[in-house]
């Protein structure tokens, strides 16, 4: 009897970890999670590297491929210019720009 409690645990644990990780219509998964941790880095980068665009002042977050730019900006031109460089990320499903221009002094 032992036995079969000790397998029917084991079968329960492994269908509660699989089950854990799997996406749902309001959690990500595991996959997902990376997905999105990776699609932020290279916009990020994507950013950092254009001259035209200070992308050490955007904040850079991903859902689902779903890409949301926040922080401050020089003008709007640069802001326009963010999001079309986030928009050229593979995976990147859509950009949502909450960027701020600075007013000028």
């Amino acid at each position: 009897m032992k036995k079969t409690h000790g397998l029917t645990a084991a079968i329960l644990a492994a269908a509660l970890f699989a089950t854990g990780c799997a996406p749902t219509e309001t959690k990500r998964g595991t996959a997902e999670v990376v997905d999105d941790a990776t699609i932020t880095s290279k916009v990020k980068a994507a950013l950092v590297a254009d001259p035209d665009v200070k992308g050490t002042q955007v904040n850079v977050n991903t859902y689902r491929g779903i890409v949301s730019l926040s922080g401050f900006v020089g003008s709007e031109s640069e802001a326009r210019k963010a999001t079309q460089k986030a928009s050229e990320v593979a995976g990147v499903t859509s950009v949502r720009n909450d960027l701020q221009v600075k007013p000028t002094r």
